[in-house]
């Protein structure tokens, strides 16, 4: 058992057709609140996973500083699931209830252990959390996906883990609950690592470990002081590279000085020698040692010209390459003041019209997912009395959760079967462009990253053809990296048709640059143009 919060020895995990998901991991997590960041694909929900126990390492070990809790990206229970058992406490609440009802068996006391005021302890943390009028019993399809998300961790809590892991908890919730789930991490006991995008809760954080290249590197502060050590480490490894290469021109042009005076003192050796001007036997000695001399001069240089290169190699070694997307996309054919969608409660309509951005927004279970799917015709509901109307039929949407990919089928065949009029050549040129290169665009959806399975879903709404006139995007950025929601921003900055999108993020919807924000509430629809 580590005595710090988590030690990793020499840590890796290949997936079962011997894709390596993690090198090599040694590093030493400290008790305490740590947020790990890093590029979608670098592996951060594997680590969790095998820090949790869900998956069994290729090579080398976790220690930690006893039973680890967990909280994945997505809840796997089923809506007909209880609160009881999304807070984790079911077994243990089923046997204090039997002992109350008179039965003495020595597993309810057992399943019990020292948790006799867990009744009382869960009540109190539901009431903390503004849930206070939530029973145990209630099942959990009666929650919003943000009130679950919070019971969760809240649960967590309850069961006291020395260790905690958050995958993406800040992934469905609104302003107040994530400002909730803040109250919660700031006083959370023993170690916590959470995986977030948002750059509130990790400013929360005492530790920020960067999982890169392969190594996991442990800084102590949080996200904004890592980020500006980053920058100016980054800084400090350009200048060094640009030096390195200045050395290198250096050291080739002395080079080529160098051989330019030797073949000059071996023409005028040779012509000497023809001309008779010494004797034979010295030219030959003469010759001799410059040959020689040569050599050395020669091999001193390339010896410099070599060292130089490796000076460079290693410098620029540090140098991180930033990605950025570059997609040129089809023309949906949207002219300005062309109406896309309305929504309206009956008092007031908001026309989506033209290359514009809307932005829906509103408290958790406000229900503008409901609107969104009576907007599309897969629901039948409606939010209210607020109800929307398409003008279009060429709408992408993009769901919350990406369960409409064949998990089975290549991120390839998964865009082929859309992009119908392109090659298979020209969609992996796409492909490659949204960063899904090499052997990510032919391994199974179901294998990628959280943010690779993301631009798979993006690539299948921008390339289809013929393309969306509207995309309707609901919660894009769960789920994404601080680096992939950055991408996001400049795929759609290329898109020319509407957007509609629901989003807590506002630092992504300001980058964005959305034109309108509708918030949703009980009564109705509130207007905000920017």
């Amino acid at each position: 058992m580590s005595t710090s919060g988590i030690t990793l020895r020499d840590l890796a995990f290949d997936w079962p057709d011997g894709t390596v998901a993690l090198r090599p991991l040694t590093a030493v997590v400290p008790a305490g609140r740590t947020g790990l960041v890093g590029r979608n694909g670098a592996g951060k929900s594997t680590l969790l996973r095998l820090i949790a126990g869900l998956l069994t390492p290729t090579a080398g070990r976790v220690e930690a500083a006893g039973p680890v809790g967990y909280l994945p990206q997505t809840l796997t229970l089923g809506t007909g699931a209880t609160v009881a058992e999304l807070l984790g406490i079911a077994e243990t609440l089923a046997a204090l209830r039997a002992i109350e009802s008179g039965d003495a068996a020595e597993r309810h006391f057992d399943a019990v252990g020292d948790d006799w005021d867990l009744a009382a302890r869960a009540a109190q943390a539901l009431h903390e959390i503004g849930l206070g009028a939530t029973g145990l019993d209630r099942t959990v399809g009666t929650l919003s996906g943000g009130e679950a998300v919070l019971v969760a961790v809240t649960g967590l809590r309850l069961r006291r883990t020395p260790v905690t892991l958050l995958d993406e908890p800040t992934n469905n919730l609104d302003r107040d609950t994530r400002a909730e789930l803040a109250r919660l991490v700031a006083g959370w006991p023993g170690t916590l690592v959470v995986v977030s995008h948002d750059r509130a809760l990790l400013e929360r954080m005492e530790y920020t470990a960067e999982l890169h290249d392969g190594s996991l590197d442990v800084f102590g502060g949080p996200y904004s002081a890592w980020r500006q050590h980053v920058e100016q480490r980054q800084a400090a490894a350009a200048q060094a590279a640009r030096s390195a290469a200045q050395a290198l021109e250096v050291e080739k042009r002395q080079r080529i000085e160098a051989q330019t005076k030797l073949a000059r003192r071996e023409r005028t050796g040779r012509a000497t020698q023809q001309r008779g001007g010494i004797p034979r036997i010295l030219a030959g000695n003469r010759a001799s040692r410059a040959q020689n001399a040569a050599g050395a001069m020669r091999g001193t240089a390339d010896a410099k010209v070599r060292a130089a290169e490796q000076a460079l190699d290693a410098a620029s070694a540090l140098v991180r390459r930033a990605e950025h997307i570059h997609l040129e996309l089809p023309d949906p054919d949207v002219p300005a003041g062309r109406r896309i969608a309305e929504l309206s409660d009956g008092a007031s309509t908001v026309v989506l019209q033209g290359p514009e951005r809307v932005a829906l927004v509103g408290r958790n279970g406000s229900g503008r997912t409901t609107l969104l799917e009576q907007l599309l015709g897969t629901g039948s509901g409606a939010a209210g009395s607020v109800r929307g109307i398409l003008h279009t039929d060429r709408v992408g949407y993009l769901p919350q959760r990406l369960d409409g990919l064949d998990d089975a089928a290549s991120a390839l065949a998964t865009v082929q079967a859309v992009a119908t009029g392109a090659s298979a050549g020209t969609v992996r040129n796409r492909l490659a462009r949204l960063l899904l290169r090499g052997d990510s665009v032919d391994r199974p959806v179901g294998t990628l990253s959280g943010g690779e399975r993301f631009r798979v879903a993006l690539a299948r709404l921008l390339l289809a053809d013929p393309p969306a006139q509207l995309l309707i995007l609901d919660e894009p950025t769960n789920n994404l990296d601080i680096a992939s929601v950055e991408q996001l921003v400049a795929a759609l900055a290329d898109y020319r048709g509407a957007v509609l999108v629901v989003s807590h993020d506002e630092e992504f919807l300001a980058a964005l640059g959305v034109h309108t924000v509708v918030e949703l509430g009980p009564e109705g629809l509130r207007v905000q143009r920017g």
